[in-house]
């Protein structure tokens, strides 16, 4: 079927455009009018728009990112709330966003509403944008008659997620940029400035220090031997991706980035900050223990966390209460298991969990606030490491020059 792409407008006024596969232009107005929107102008979307749309799906260009979601799960929940009916309600919505691919998924989700689908079975048709974590709350909120609740949290969820995300990304600006101006720096001296220095010192033929004979045959392999150099990184860098994408590879990475220096512990703390939210977030819901502690697992984002988290959700099928399992998993502070003991006692788990999340949270901000001030003594060290071989291999031989020329 042929792609056509439409403009019209509701029957309230509402401008509306989107995409639509279907086999002519007429059978596209048919289903148009069916929805209660008059067409303006339907056009079928050339082979090569169709190319370039598939080229931005691989890229991730049409990717939807949290700010999305976070938009769409805060007016549904003034949408639910004030009892507006949920077709309506999401083709109003997909009307007036701007993001073209989500605008079609919430115009098909709308038409499987019409067809007589539930919103989470719907929703479950687009993995990409609505993940089982998503789809799941959704369910739990159609069920219990709380759906302007779920929508509400997620929202709350996705975005104290999404900030602890950039909260990380931002202190880690900083030291990546020196290091990549530091990798530059020593590309550009042994490829262009030491060379020229080898050039001179080789007029005098005078004896060369240790280390500026080092820098002089670095400098050389740059030089003479730089495009195997280049495809030697290139295929390191593209083999640990590979290798870090396998199942064995993913497990080692996501059990070494929370041993890492510095950055280490936060990365852990954050890890568990964000499954301890989404478990109560799930229980608070009312989704069964054993079915929340598998979405728990999924949405963690750290393979080797999840096989942690499944071996607790197996613990609890066997019948082991959550404090022994978290016990077990030996990844929380004894401070955090006794809120677990006590939650567990007084069946407040949920309550509980969620002190447990902010406990983390809070810690997370701290240490962001002052990583900056433990990784700056480490990057100077390196910087004037740099500095110095640099400034000893060079200006070194230059001063023995010196010397044999003045006769001193």
């Amino acid at each position: 079927m042929a792609q056509f792409q439409y403009q019209g407008r509701t029957n309230r006024g509402q401008s509306v455009q989107g995409r639509m596969e279907a086999s002519s232009i007429d059978t596209v107005a048919a289903q148009l009018v069916g929805r209660g929107i008059t067409p303006i102008k339907i056009d079928e979307v050339s082979k090569g728009a169709s190319l370039l749309r598939q080229v931005n799906d691989f890229i991730g260009a049409n990717k939807v990112r949290p700010v999305d979601l976070i938009m769409f799960c805060r007016q549904m929940f003034t949408i639910t709330k004030a009892g507006i009916p949920l077709t309506r309600g999401i083709r109003g919505l997909a009307a007036s966003l701007r993001h073209e691919y989500f605008q079609e998924v919430l115009n098909e989700v709308a038409d499987r509403l019409e067809a007589g689908s539930s919103l989470s079975v719907a929703m479950r048709h687009y993995p990409k944008v609505f993940d089982q974590l998503f789809v799941s709350m959704i369910a739990v909120g159609e069920s219990s008659g709380k759906l302007d609740e779920v929508f509400r949290q997620i929202g709350f969820y996705i975005e104290r997620d999404e900030e602890t995300k950039k909260r990380i990304k931002s202190a880690m600006r900083y030291p990546s940029f020196v290091l990549i101006a530091i990798s530059a720096a020593i590309v550009i001296l042994n490829i262009f400035v030491i060379p020229e220095f080898a050039k001179l010192f080789s007029r005098f033929g005078a004896e060369l220090p240790l280390l500026t004979r080092i820098l002089i045959g670095t400098s050389n392999l740059f030089v003479h031997y730089g495009h195997f150099i280049a495809l030697g990184a290139a295929a390191l860098v593209g083999g640990t991706i590979y290798y870090l994408k396998s199942e064995p590879g993913a497990l080692m990475w996501g059990r070494y980035k929370m041993r890492m220096p510095i950055v280490g512990s936060l990365i852990e703390r954050a890890s568990m900050a964000r499954y301890a939210r989404s478990f109560s977030l799930m229980l608070g819901a009312g989704v069964p223990i054993s079915q929340a502690l598998g979405l728990c697992a999924a949405a963690i984002d750290n393979p080797w966390l999840e096989q942690k988290i499944q071996g607790i959700r197996e613990g609890i099928e066997r019948g082991d209460s959550l404090l022994r399992t978290h016990l077990q998993a030996a990844l929380f502070t004894p401070l955090v298991l006794q809120m677990i003991s006590v939650g567990e006692e007084s069946g407040q788990v949920e309550s509980l969990l969620t002190e447990v999340a902010e406990f983390y949270e809070r810690e997370v901000d701290y240490d962001l606030k002052t990583l900056t001030d433990k990784i700056e003594p480490l990057l100077i060290t390196v910087m004037a490491g740099f500095v110095l071989v640099m400034a000893l291999g060079i200006f070194l031989p230059m001063w023995s020059l010196y010397e044999v020329q003045t006769g001193k």
